[in-house]
């Protein structure tokens, strides 16, 4: 018999205090750990300076005085600003067209009639003009002046005062002074060829002279070498208008026309397309006349005349004698 003795295990008694798992374990683990966050962010913001000047409260400060005083300089590099170039001044505007005064002048002195002082204002001012379009006012204020003066018994440099004479006519006072008896008739208010001894006439002793530019089509009419008036014409198509110095060689009015055929066809026919009056030159077919289409004046439109609207024509008519020399330029 074995002398050992036989002890049979039976279920391990329970402990009086119980064991601590894992998940109890992990919430320690993070408590700890929120309580070391806590004190470390209580320790961070004791050692904060006690301004601040983030930029979360930028918007919330006060605005700095005027007088504030400057920032010290620093010692960091920092970008120099590039400075943009100087401007240039604008250039100077041009001043106003040194003629202008006197054309003001001469334009007061039309409106108070004053008409022969009003021409040497403008006159001096078409020398001093050197803008075009300021050229061409003055020439215009010029052309109606000149017609006013020339037309009338008014006073000119250009006419001298003829007592009548027995035995004397228009015809022979006009071809004595190289004028015409229409501007004699005309400037002094003569309604009849009948004039009486004793009267007198105011006579222009002039000289007139045109010149015909065929790029521009105008004829520009002076007085004496000084500017008269400019008029728009009509030249020949195909630059059949001559170029060179002629003078005017006869005076016809109410001109009959002769067709290239040899037909003659009067004034007052519609195929007649001489217009009203007819100036030779001494170039035999050409001359200067009038027209009944002045939509053809100002353009290279005839057949090799000068042609212009039937007013300017009787102007010229009126105004120019036989030998006025006449200059066409191309």
């Amino acid at each position: 018999m074995n002398n050992d003795i036989y002890i049979r295990r039976g279920p391990r008694p329970q402990s009086s205090s119980r064991g601590i798992g894992p998940g109890m374990v992990l919430l320690l683990v993070g408590a700890i750990l929120a309580l070391g966050v806590v004190l470390g962010l209580k320790w961070l913001r004791n050692r904060e300076p006690a301004a601040d000047t983030g930029a979360d409260t930028a918007a919330d400060a006060p605005a700095a005085p005027a007088t504030a005083p400057a920032a010290p300089a620093t010692t960091t590099s920092a970008a120099v600003p590039v400075q943009p170039a100087p401007v240039p001044p604008p250039p100077a505007l041009l001043g106003p067209d040194p003629a202008l005064p006197a054309f003001n002048e001469a334009q007061t002195l039309v409106e108070s009639g004053q008409m022969p002082a009003a021409r040497e204002k403008a006159l001096g001012a078409l020398a001093a003009a050197k803008d075009a379009a300021v050229r061409r006012q003055v020439e215009d204020l010029l052309g109606r002046i000149h017609t006013t003066l020339i037309f009338t018994p008014s006073p000119m440099v250009e006419k001298v005062d003829y007592t009548i004479q027995p035995g004397d006519t228009l015809a022979g006072i006009a071809k004595q002074h190289k004028t015409t008896m229409e501007l004699l008739a005309r400037g002094n208010g003569i309604k009849s060829a009948v004039i009486r001894p004793a009267d007198r006439l105011r006579i222009l002793t002039g000289q007139f002279s045109a010149l015909i530019d065929k790029s521009d089509n105008e004829l520009v009419l002076s007085l004496n070498d000084r500017f008269f008036k400019r008029y728009r014409v009509g030249t020949g198509k195909f630059e059949k208008t001559p170029a060179g110095q002629f003078k005017i060689t006869d005076r016809i009015a109410q001109p009959t026309w002769w067709r290239p055929d040899g037909k003659a066809v009067p004034f007052g026919d519609k195929e007649n397309v001489l217009g009203t009056h007819w100036l030779s030159l001494d170039l035999p077919g050409y001359g200067i006349h009038g027209t009944w289409e002045p939509d053809t004046v100002g353009k290279q439109e005839s057949a090799g005349c000068i042609r212009l609207v039937n007013a300017d024509i009787e102007e010229l008519f009126t105004l120019l004698p036989v030998g006025t020399p006449v200059v066409i330029q191309e």
